[in-house]
């Protein structure tokens, strides 16, 4: 009995064959950008100031086109109604889908269920994460690791183990998006406000390392810090809002080709003639201003 194929069901085999292996290597050297945006905080630098700065930011960016947008956290200064409802108002204006971090000035230092229960309402997810052209995106609410609250931060650590699982099995590089630091300058820093603790921050690092993060994007520091360690790059980027070290306001712009992720600084090309001074008391600013 002849158990060989005829020629002409080899041929159609082999171009099948051809066929997945050329659309599996276009979808991994697909090019795509997507922004990184931090701390808008409206009412950091003056609520009026911050609100124009981050419409002019949505204009520039909408013009750069990118696929999608990135916030890390502290959308306001201050949670309620009012300012939540301006950032969501305002944010309708970006034309790319937006993914947004929660920062500590949106559930508090010292998060409570009501404060969490209160971001979901207003924003939505705290935690949570997404794919785009064979890359996984991961949200995290890095309050809940800065300053644990019973029940919820277990949850979210079973949630993002589980994710990280599951992005390592069908092979997709991940980048990280949360809104404190791991750490500022060195991995062994020691405990302060604008780095988690160590004890969190070096078991992230070791998950980071194990299930093939690429890259943390963070803010909280209002000002650049750019790190690469064990080849996973750590970013916390320019705000819109109020930088500490006189750079520019502006955002990070980055690009995605094939497995190599890069990134650079955009500045705000018009930034809000408004000079912005800083006061440590300026919760009745915005207040004031809301009345106007």
């Amino acid at each position: 009995m002849n158990h060989y194929l005829p020629k002409s069901q080899i041929l159609v085999f082999l171009f099948l064959l051809a066929l997945i292996y050329s659309c599996k290597n276009t979808e991994q050297t697909k090019t795509f950008t997507f922004v990184q945006m931090c701390d808008p905080q409206f009412g950091m630098g003056g609520y009026h100031h911050d609100t124009i700065a981050f419409i002019k930011a949505i204009e520039q960016i909408n013009s750069l086109n990118p696929n999608l947008v990135i916030v890390c956290g502290d959308l306001v200064d201050s949670a309620y109604e009012q300012s939540f409802n301006d950032f969501n108002r305002i944010k309708k204006l970006f034309v790319p889908p937006v993914y947004l971090a929660s920062g500590n000035h949106d559930v508090e230092n010292t998060p409570t269920k009501e404060s969490l229960a209160y971001y979901r309402t207003k924003i939505g997810d705290d935690y949570y994460s997404f794919d785009y052209h064979r890359f996984r995106f991961i949200i995290v609410n890095t309050q809940l690791w800065k300053s644990p609250l019973e029940d919820e931060t277990e949850a979210q650590d079973l949630w993002f183990k589980e994710t990280l699982r599951n992005a390592k099995e069908k092979n997709e590089p991940i980048v990280v998006v949360g809104h404190y630091p791991l750490f500022v300058d060195r991995p062994d820093e020691i405990d302060n406000y604008f780095n988690l603790p160590i004890k969190k921050r070096l078991e992230l690092l070791d998950l980071f390392q194990n299930y093939g993060v690429v890259a943390y994007l963070g803010g909280h520091v209002h000002k650049t810090v750019v790190h690469q360690l064990e080849g996973i790059q750590f970013v916390y980027g320019e705000t819109t809002s109020m930088n500490f070290d006189n750079q520019s306001l502006g955002f990070r712009l980055w690009t995605v080709s094939g497995d190599s992720v890069s990134h650079r600084f955009v500045e705000l090309a018009e930034p809000p003639e408004e000079e912005i001074v800083y006061n440590p008391d300026y919760q009745s600013e915005i207040k004031d201003t809301l009345k106007k």
